[in-house]
C-alpha cells in the first residue's frame, strides 16, 4: 500500500477517535451538566474528597480538561479555592486514565449493540436526555471503531522502511520523543486520545515500550499545557488551578523520565502484553500522582500566587467586559437589507453579553461572592447601551424606502432587542439582589430545592444558545425545539413549585427560610425563558407552524 494511503487511513481514524470522544463529552454535558457540576461545587471531604469527585467527573466527561475549566470557572465565583481546584484536576487525571483503562479493553463485539442502541435513541426519541444518551452511546462506539481502525492502518507500517529508522532514533533520543507526545497531546486537546492512541501503537508493535513509555509521560505533560492554554483568557484565580496542575504534573513525569533512565522498570509485571503495560503504566503513574502530590497542594497554591500576581483591576474585569466595537454600518443605512445584517450581528453581540451576564449567576448564589456582582451590573449598563443603538439604527433605516418583508424583519428584530434588555434586567434587578439578600442573610437551600434550581438553571442557558443560533440560522426545527421547550420549563417551574410547597407543609426549617428567594428564582428563570423563545416565533409564523391561541374551540 502507498505510504500516503497509509497515512491517509491513519489520520481519518484519529480524527474519528478526537471527534468521538468530544461526541461523548458534549452528550454528558448537556444531558447532566447540572448534577456533575452540583457534584464537583458541593464535594465534601477535603483534598480527598473533592480529588475523588473531580476523577468521577473525568470518567463522565472522559476528559480531565473538561473538569479543569469547570474547576476554573467555580474559582472565578468563589465556590473553589485554588487549592481545592488543583486537588480536584488532580483527581481528574487519575479518571481520564481510567478511561483509557476501560477504553483499552476488547470491547468490539459492543460495537453493533451500541450503535444500534445510540442511533435508535438518538433518531426516535424526542426527549433531550434520552437523544443525548443516544449520542453518548454512538459516541462510545465512534470510539472502539476508530481504535480499531488505528490498529487496521498501522499494520502495513510494520513492513515499512522508515519506520524502524525513526524508531532507532526515538529509542536512542527519549527526550525527544517525551516532547513530541507532549506537542501531540496539546495539539489534538485530549490525553485521552494521545494515549489511547499511543497504546494502540504499542499493541500492534509499531512502537516498542522503551520508545511509548517516555511518550506516555510527555502525553501527561501535554495534557496538563491543554487546560493552562483553554483557561489563559480568565481571571487570575481561575488561571491558578491548571497551572498548579501542570507544575505536578511535569515534575512528577521529569522525574519519572530520569528514574527511567537510570534504572529498568519492571513494567513487564503490569501485564501480559505491550498495551496492557502501557496502560497499567499510566493507571498507576496518576495514582502515585494523585497520593504523592495530595498534601502538598496549598504549598503549590501559594507557589501560582507568585507565579500569577494579582494584576490591576482592569485586567481583573478585563475578559468578561472587553467587547467588540459596535456592528451597526451607518454607511448602510441606504441599504436596507446591509443594515439589517448589521443590526442582527450587533443583536448577537447583545445577545452574548446578556449569556455572559447569565452565566455566573447559580454559582454567585452558592458561594455568595458579591464582589462580582458589580461587574455583572456593569455589563447590563453595556447590554442597555447596545438596546438604544439598536433601535435607533433600525428607527434611522425605516425611514428609508424598504420592502414589506424588511419592513417586518427590522420590527421583529427590535422586539428581541427589548426582550434581550428586559433579560438583562431580570438578572441585574432580580436575580443578582436574590445574591445579595441570600448571602447577607447567610441562608442555605434544601438540597432537594438547589438540585430543582439548577436543573432549570441549565436548561435556560442552553435554550439561551439555541436562541441566538434560530437568530442567525432561521432554521425551522431549532425554532420548534425552542418553542416546544417553553413548555417543557413550564412544567419544570410547575413541578418543583409543588415540591417547594410540600416541603414547607412537611415543616422543612431551610425551605421556610428560602421559600420567597426559591419562588422567585424560578419565576426569573422561566420569564427569561419566555423572553428567548420570541425570537422563534416569527420563523414559525411565516412557515404557518404556530397557533395563534392555546385556547381550545368552544363546543
Amino acid at each position: 500500500m502507498h505510504p500516503f494511503v497509509v497515512l491517509m487511513h491513519l489520520a481519518g481514524a484519529i480524527m474519528l477517535l478526537l471527534w468521538a470522544v468530544r461526541m461523548v463529552r458534549t452528550g454528558v454535558e448537556r444531558s447532566y451538566g447540572a448534577p456533575l457540576k452540583g457534584a464537583l461545587r458541593s464535594a465534601r471531604g477535603g483534598h480527598a474528597g473533592i480529588a475523588v469527585a473531580g476523577a468521577a467527573l473525568a470518567v463522565l466527561l472522559q476528559s480531565s480538561t473538561a473538569v479543569g475549566v469547570l474547576a476554573a470557572g467555580f474559582a472565578t465565583s468563589g465556590i473553589l479555592t485554588v487549592a481545592t481546584g488543583i486537588a480536584a484536576l488532580l483527581g481528574a487525571d487519575l479518571g481520564s486514565a481510567l478511561v483509557v483503562k476501560i477504553l483499552s479493553f476488547d470491547l468490539s463485539a459492543l460495537i453493533p449493540i451500541l450503535m444500534f442502541l445510540g442511533a435508535t435513541m438518538f433518531l426516535k426519541f424526542e426527549t433531550r436526555a434520552v437523544r443525548q444518551t443516544g449520542r453518548i452511546v454512538l459516541g462510545i462506539a465512534f470510539i472502539l471503531i476508530s481504535l480499531s481502525m488505528v490498529g487496521e492502518a498501522t499494520q502495513p507500517m510494520r513492513e515499512s522502511a522508515f519506520l524502524p529508522v525513526l524508531v532507532g532514533y526515538l529509542r536512542g533520543d527519549p527526550l525527544t520523543a517525551f516532547v513530541l507526545a507532549a506537542i501531540f497531546t496539546w495539539a489534538v486537546h485530549s490525553s485521552v486520545a494521545a494515549v489511547l492512541l499511543l497504546v494502540t501503537f504499542a499493541s500492534s508493535s509499531v512502537l516498542p515500550l522503551e520508545v511509548a513509555l517516555p511518550m506516555v509521560l510527555g502525553a501527561n505533560v501535554g495534557g496538563g499545557i491543554i487546560a493552562v492554554w483553554l483557561t489563559r483568557g480568565m481571571e487570575t484565580q481561575a488561571r491558578r488551578i491548571p497551572l498548579g496542575n501542570l507544575i505536578f504534573r511535569t515534575v512528577a513525569a521529569l522525574l519519572a523520565f530520569a528514574l527511567m533512565l537510570g534504572i529498568e522498570l519492571p513494567v513487564d509485571r503490569l501485564g501480559g502484553t505491550a498495551g496492557q503495560q502501557l496502560v497499567n503504566f499510566h493507571l498507576l503513574f496518576n495514582l502515585a500522582l494523585v497520593l504523592v502530590s495530595l498534601p502538598f497542594v496549598s504549598a503549590v497554591a501559594r507557589l501560582t500566587e507568585i507565579a500569577l500576581p494579582e494584576t490591576n483591576e482592569q485586567k481583573e474585569t478585563g475578559s468578561a467586559l472587553e467587547r467588540p466595537d459596535s456592528a451597526l454600518d451607518r454607511s448602510t443605512i441606504n441599504t436596507p437589507g446591509l443594515a439589517l445584517a448589521c443590526a442582527k450581528r450587533e443583536l448577537l453581540r447583545m445577545g452574548e453579553t446578556v449569556e455572559t451576564m447569565y452565566r455566573p449567576v447559580m454559582d454567585l448564589m452558592d458561594s455568595g461572592n458579591l464582589e462580582q456582582l458589580a461587574q455583572i451590573r456593569r455589563l447590563d449598563e453595556e447590554v442597555n447601551r447596545r438596546h438604544r443603538d439598536i433601535k435607533l439604527f433600525i428607527a434611522e433605516v425605516n425611514r428609508g424606502q424598504l420592502s414589506e418583508e424588511e419592513a417586518r424583519h427590522g420590527i421583529e428584530l427590535t422586539d428581541f432587542a427589548i426582550n434581550l434588555e428586559y433579560i438583562g434586567d431580570i438578572i441585574a434587578k432580580t436575580l443578582l439582589p436574590l445574591v445579595e439578600e441570600k448571602t447577607h442573610k447567610g441562608l442555605q437551600f434544601s438540597t432537594e430545592g438547589w438540585v430543582e434550581m439548577c436543573r432549570l438553571y441549565e436548561r435556560v442557558q442552553a435554550n439561551m444558545q439555541v436562541a441566538m443560533n434560530v437568530l442567525i440560522s432561521g432554521d425551522i426545527e431549532s425554532a420548534r425545539q425552542l418553542v416546544e421547550e417553553k413548555e417543557t420549563i413550564r412544567r419544570i417551574v410547575r413541578d418543583s413549585h409543588d415540591q417547594h410547597l410540600a416541603r414547607l407543609q412537611s415543616g422543612n426549617a431551610i425551605s421556610v427560610e428560602t421559600s420567597d428567594i426559591h419562588l422567585q428564582t424560578i419565576r426569573a428563570l422561566k420569564e427569561v425563558n419566555s423572553l428567548l423563545v420570541t425570537v422563534a416565533y416569527p420563523i414559525l409564523a411565516e412557515s404557518g407552524q404556530l397557533l395563534d391561541s392555546r385556547l381550545a374551540q368552544p363546543t
